[in-house]
């Protein structure tokens, strides 16, 4: 271990820790919380952002030897902390918790690569959706994630551990509108699809055509970007405006709709499927 075992948590260095729960303070920092083995396993991977300090229990160190032997290998400090000082650090930290520097990409450096299939999350405000949303994009294989302005924090601490170390694996843009978004996917040669319950396109009709759409068809098996909206209200109808085609994802049973994690994923898995 680097340093001598933690047993205050109330020490200054356990409160800093604590305070990047606070998206103020991440700003300010440029840094965030990454909590629990898997997450924390993907960020000290090998090519991971800069990993300032980690932090464990000696059980933790004991149990994932893998992760001490990562982070010593890119030569972060693993710093041992009782059970007390780990939990006043996060209560989700389940015995581990990393300080990570802050994941940004530029829209048009991630666009200059070609993706084929891309997720946009508008106005999506539930962190834990987003962070859900993030890994179903990276498990379909998408090739980035753009969160708009009006979007969660990707780095608040809940998303961070709803992406289940997905956020370590592609690029994730945030920061600019929806409109400036559209724009620049369709310049890099994307068509832009909204996911909507009101859609005039079945996306059960495009996958049976995926590959020899008719015209005024969108084909899923060309380059594609998905824009999901809100949780509660879904896009609105200046968001629809921007789009290529509203696509809907059909319901069979009883249920009135679908929630924005689950939709996104049922659509992002077409779109892969379609482009095999």
């Amino acid at each position: 271990m680097h340093d001598e075992l933690l047993t205050n948590p109330r020490a200054d260095r356990v409160r800093a820790v604590r305070s990047l729960t606070g998206r103020a303070v991440r700003r300010r920092a440029g840094t965030f919380l990454v909590e629990g083995p898997q997450a924390v396993r993907e960020a000290v991977a090998p090519g991971g952002p800069r990993v300032h300090d980690l932090y464990l229990t000696p059980e933790a160190a004991d149990r994932y030897p893998e992760i001490v032997a990562a982070a010593r290998s890119r030569g972060v400090p693993v710093r041992p902390g009782s059970p007390d000082v780990l939990d006043a650090m996060s209560p989700d930290a389940q015995g581990l918790v990393a300080v990570v520097d802050q994941v940004h990409a530029d829209l048009g450096d991630v666009l200059t690569s070609r993706p084929r299939l891309v997720a946009v999350l508008a106005h999506v405000r539930d962190p834990g959706n987003a962070g859900t949303v993030l890994r179903a994009a990276d498990a379909a294989g998408a090739g980035a994630v753009v969160l708009t302005a009006s979007s969660v924090d990707v780095h608040n601490p809940k998303a961070v551990r709803s992406t289940a170390g997905s956020l370590f694996h592609l690029p994730v843009v945030t920061g600019h509108e929806l409109p400036e978004v559209v724009v620049a996917l369709r310049a890099a040669g994307l068509q832009v699809l909204a996911a909507d319950g009101g859609g005039v396109h079945d996306l059960d009709d495009l996958l049976d055509v995926a590959g020899a759409a008719p015209p005024g068809v969108p084909d899923l098996a060309v380059p594609t970007a998905w824009v999901f909206g809100n949780e509660a209200w879904g896009l609105r109808d200046e968001d629809l405006a921007l789009v290529d085609a509203a696509v809907r994802v059909p319901l069979r049973g009883r249920a009135e709709s679908l929630n924005l994690a689950t939709a996104a994923a049922v659509c992002l898995y077409a779109s892969g499927r379609a482009q095999r």
